[in-house]
């Protein structure tokens, strides 16, 4: 008899609580710092290549691994691992706050990533464990919009504290929230079934990670000294030579970091690719978003915090019932159509000009928080369902893998942005702009920072259509519509 058969029925109710703090506490300080990063330059004497590290240092750690604690979840217990990463989390904000330097502040957030990596990789599994499948798109449903909201809320957090409290309040405020978690987490969760005789792939997890590691270090360092000049093109290589090998490697080895069953389900592949492309063409959206409130509008942080709010609200009330969508009718109906409404979003941001409406914004914005709600939850649920049906005994891979793709897309998605948007603009401005020290534009600056931003946005529609199309093609799941 499975675990979850024998616990009582409100257990998956309070686990799903539990885990939800874990998602949002990560998701949130994914974004956090945005607004601060002007600050913080200033206050530690950082530039622009090091303060776009303290944003992605967080996202790059955590996506770089997961796929091997995917495998140490499954061997060593997901539950002992979900309760270790509070407490490493906690840690890690610990040591961001009461950081001195730029290189102690990127450690630091190194150290959340970890932490956050043991949150992300075990939330989806033991969701996916505990809840039977006629539940578990509501389940993973609330999960995912959680993950989504956190992530659009974190520029706007950032900015209330910051209107209140000196940046270090940006992490310092995880410390109560990370004791009563691990406290919670401790308590409520209960262990579940584990895998014997596994062994973990330190050279694919490693190969994975440097890769990406390269191809990040390409796109950030671009702004400097642009794609053509030789170390870049360097490690763009290093990037696809590393990637090349990390399939091949995985393909031949007996304990893969990606155990490549999964993808014998064309619904499992498609799900997670589709994840992928839609984080890289959406969550670098709302920073450019704040740039260009800020920069060519002159908002105060604050301000461009709250004029963010119809992208979360939006997320967040399509969120509540795209999961019961997905249980009713399947996830391919509504995972497309939010990925169209998210495309129509991006549409409607790539028309703004230096003096558009605010209401025009705030359409773009509310299309594609809508398109986020609908995609997050009946994407993810129709993955883990996937997975639990190819290889139940794997859901702490299968999450992994999962959250390393949208991760991934993630990450990139911030560089790949600025380095687009950053492109119309003379380098010296860039590097002053991005990092708040140039305060004043003119106007013909402006001009140029619109039509590099609009780019960006072009880039992004055209990856989100073709996760549309995908997740169109990917075709119905199976489901079981009642006990």
């Amino acid at each position: 008899m499975r675990s979850e058969e024998r616990q009582p029925d409100n257990y998956k109710w309070y686990v799903l609580g539990v885990t939800t703090i874990g998602v949002l506490m990560f998701s949130i300080d994914g974004t956090v710092v945005i607004l601060a990063l002007p600050v913080i330059t200033v206050d530690l004497r950082s530039n622009l290549v090091n303060m776009i590290w303290v944003l992605m240092a967080y996202i790059f750690a955590a996506t770089a691994l997961l796929l091997a604690l995917g495998r140490v979840a499954d061997v060593y217990g997901r539950v002992r691992l979900y309760n270790l990463g509070f407490a490493v989390f906690t840690v890690g904000s610990a040591l961001s706050g009461l950081s001195r330097t730029d290189i102690e502040l990127i450690g630091a957030r190194v150290v959340q990533g970890i932490g956050g990596a043991l949150l992300i990789v075990n939330a989806l599994a033991i969701l996916t464990e505990v809840f039977p499948p006629w539940q578990r798109g509501t389940a993973l449903g609330f999960n995912a919009m959680t993950f989504g909201a956190g992530a659009v809320l974190g520029p706007i957090l950032g900015g209330l504290i910051l209107s209140v409290a000196s940046w270090p309040w940006i992490f310092l405020i995880n410390i109560p929230i990370g004791i009563v978690g691990t406290y919670l987490s401790y308590r409520v969760l209960r262990p579940l079934p584990r895998l014997k005789g596994e062994s973990l792939d330190l050279v694919g997890t490693t190969v994975f990670s440097a890769s990406l590691l390269a191809l990040l270090l390409a796109l950030t360092l671009s702004i400097s000294v642009g794609f053509t000049a030789p170390p870049i093109l360097a490690l763009f290589a290093a990037f696809i030579i590393g990637l090349a090998y990390f399939i091949y490697h995985e393909a031949h080895t007996h304990c893969p970091a990606v155990d490549l069953r999964l993808f014998r389900s064309t619904l499992y592949d498609f799900s997670v690719v589709a994840a992928l492309l839609q984080a890289l063409a959406i969550f670098a959206v709302q920073l450019l978003v704040v740039f260009y409130l800020q920069t060519v509008r002159d908002y105060a942080p604050l301000q461009a915090a709250f004029l963010l709010l119809p992208l979360p609200i939006a997320l967040a009330i399509v969120s509540v019932i795209s999961g019961r969508i997905s249980d009713r009718i399947g996830a391919r109906i509504p995972a497309t159509a939010g990925l169209l409404l998210q495309a129509v979003g991006v549409f409607v941001l790539s028309t703004l000009t230096v003096s558009s409406p605010y209401l025009l914004i705030a359409a773009g914005l509310t299309l594609t928080g809508l398109g986020g709600g609908l995609f997050f939850a009946p994407n993810t649920s129709a993955a883990m369902t996937a997975a639990a049906n190819v290889v139940p005994g794997r859901l702490g891979v299968a999450s992994a893998t999962l959250a390393t793709l949208r991760n991934t897309g993630q990450v990139i998605s911030f560089a790949l942005a600025l380095a687009v948007a950053a492109s119309s603009l003379p380098r010296s401005v860039a590097l002053s702009l991005f990092t708040g020290t140039e305060s004043t534009l003119t106007s013909m600056l402006k001009a140029a920072f619109v039509e590099g931003m609009r780019s960006a946005f072009h880039v992004s529609l055209a990856i989100c259509l073709a996760a549309a199309v995908l997740s169109y093609v990917r075709g119905p799941e199976q489901r079981r519509q009642s006990r």
